[in-house]
C-alpha cells in the first residue's frame, strides 16, 4: 500500500517539474501573464532562498534540511505505525514537494517560482510549495482530529 503513496509523490514531482520547465522555457524572468484575471497569474521568479526569500544563498543548509525531511517522510510512509490514509497522503504530498524543490536546488542552484495570487499580496510560489503546504495541513488535521481515535 505504501507504493501508492510513492506514486502520489511521483505525480507531485512530475507535475512540479513539468510546470517549472514550461515556465523556464516560455517566460523571461519577471514576466507576468494573467491566467485567471484578478485571481491568478504566472510570474517567473528564480528564488535562491526559502519562503519569503529568507536565507538567500544558503544552499548547503537547504540540502541538509531536505535530506533530513526526505528521510523523515520515508520513515513515516514505510516504518511508522501510522495507518491513516489521510496522514500518509499528507506525507506523500510533503515528500513530493521537498523532492521537487530539491531537484531545482541541485540542478539550477535556485528554485523556480511562478504562481502569483492576484487578489491578495502574497509571495509567489510553485506547485512543490503548494504540495508541502497542503500536505502539512492534512497531517495537522489528522493529528488534531483523528490521531486519538486511531489509537482506541
Amino acid at each position: 500500500m505504501s507504493f501508492l503513496y510513492l506514486i502520489i509523490t511521483a505525480i507531485v514531482v512530475s507535475g512540479d517539474q513539468v510546470l517549472k520547465h514550461f515556465i523556464a522555457t516560455n517566460y523571461e524572468v519577471g514576466e507576468i501573464h494573467q491566467i485567471i484575471p484578478g485571481i491568478l497569474s504566472f510570474n517567473y521568479l528564480q528564488n535562491n532562498g526559502a519562503a519569503w526569500n529568507i536565507l538567500t544563498g544558503q544552499m548547503w543548509l537547504f540540502y541538509i534540511i531536505s535530506a533530513i525531511a526526505i528521510f523523515v517522510c520515508l520513515y513515516y510512509l514505510f516504518k511508522a505505525n501510522v495507518h491513516s490514509k489521510l496522514f500518509k497522503f499528507g506525507i506523500a504530498l510533503v515528500l513530493g514537494g521537498i523532492i521537487g524543490n530539491l531537484i531545482d536546488r541541485i540542478h539550477l542552484k535556485y528554485v523556480i517560482d511562478m504562481i502569483q495570487v492576484d487578489f491578495i499580496h502574497f509571495n509567489i510560489f510553485n506547485l512543490a510549495d503548494s504540495a508541502i503546504t497542503v500536505g502539512i495541513v492534512l497531517v495537522f488535521i489528522y493529528l488534531l482530529f483523528f490521531d486519538e481515535s486511531d489509537k482506541n
